[in-house]
């Protein structure tokens, strides 16, 4: 005769059963949403080291310009920015629910602390700041992927935009700005006819500036890509932001037969009174008259925004232009 109290207990066992894996299914399903929730950590290279960043981050403050466009195409979601800093061009100055950490001659820093971020892009006009920010959040990471110095320029470009892409889960869209890029730089490489000279200016506040091969602002790091052929090489040139001073008649005897030129003005100051465009400033200096970069119309001016844009898309934008330029003529 079966005891009576067997079913009732194999019911028990499989009742019990099934409310254990039921708590076990809830608990992973918790932990799931809790790991979404803070995010799983990576491992990447900056130039002060190994970080360990949030992939993707919760909150993001982005001080450095050269990432402006990138994080704006990609969507990215800022805690605050140095909105100031930023040109019309890029998005973020639209919203105005983004924090403004102001310009880097006097940033408001304590609007970081009340972002609360994991993580915080720095570099540019922001790195004197670094130590300054890491302070104030400790619990932050600090990022820094500015073009190291003796370092080739373009490679470095390449590498802030492939670490920004394993940060945000952008691989993808990163891959294809290098590929964009490399493409450009290849037109240039096969347009460019190392016997014309090369000479590039930056103008401010009307007047024009010497941008040397190598370290100038900007458009140094083009004659190093591009091995181009400098018009003129002046002892103890400098990366001053408005160009070495320099006279317009050394630029002249120079006599380059291609120009490269970044409107400064063109960022900062073209609201304000008094502001000259580049290449109303070239083409009315009567000393550049008859140098064979104005004659022959090979004056390639970079984007306006460039001064407080200078991402790998700007320059993807300008090697185009310059290689559109060089096909025309040859």
């Amino acid at each position: 005769m079966k005891s009576p109290g067997r079913p009732v207990t194999a019911l028990s066992l499989i009742l019990a059963s099934s409310l254990v894996l039921a708590a076990c299914s809830t608990d992973a399903q918790d932990s799931d949403d809790s790991a979404a929730a803070d995010g799983s950590t990576i491992e990447i290279e900056d130039n002060n080291g190994t970080q360990t960043v949030t992939s993707p981050p919760a909150s993001v403050v982005a001080l450095d310009n050269r990432t402006f466009e990138t994080l704006s195409d990609w969507d990215i979601e800022l805690s605050a920015a140095a909105v100031s800093l930023m040109p019309d061009t890029i998005d973020y100055t639209r919203d105005e629910s983004l924090v403004d950490i102001g310009m880097h001659r006097e940033p408001d820093l304590e609007a970081i602390v009340a972002a609360e971020p994991d993580l915080v892009i720095n570099g540019q006009r922001f790195t004197d700041h670094q130590d300054d920010i890491a302070s104030l959040v400790p619990d932050a990471t600090i990022l820094n992927l500015e073009p190291r110095e003796g370092e080739p320029f373009d490679d470095e470009l390449k590498r802030q935009i492939s670490v920004l892409g394993e940060i945000f889960d952008k691989q993808d869209e990163a891959e294809q700005l290098i590929e964009d890029f490399d493409a450009a730089v290849e037109r240039v490489n096969e347009a460019y006819d190392e016997d014309d000279s090369v000479m590039a200016v930056t103008t401010s506040g009307g007047d024009i500036g010497y941008l040397a091969p190598g370290v100038g602002r900007t458009l140094g790091p083009a004659f190093d890509i591009f091995g181009l052929t400098p018009a003129l090489q002046v002892e103890g040139a400098s990366d001053d932001h408005q160009g070495d001073d320099i006279s317009v008649e050394a630029i002249a005897d120079s006599n380059p037969d291609w120009i490269l030129v970044m409107d400064r003005d063109a960022a900062v100051a073209a609201d304000e009174a008094g502001y000259e465009e580049a290449d109303k400033i070239l083409s009315e200096s009567e000393a550049l008259a008859s140098v064979n970069a104005v004659e022959n119309e090979q004056i390639v001016y970079m984007p306006l925004d460039t001064y407080t844009n200078e991402g790998i898309q700007t320059y993807t934008e300008f090697f185009n232009a310059f290689a559109d330029a060089l096909e025309a003529q040859a």
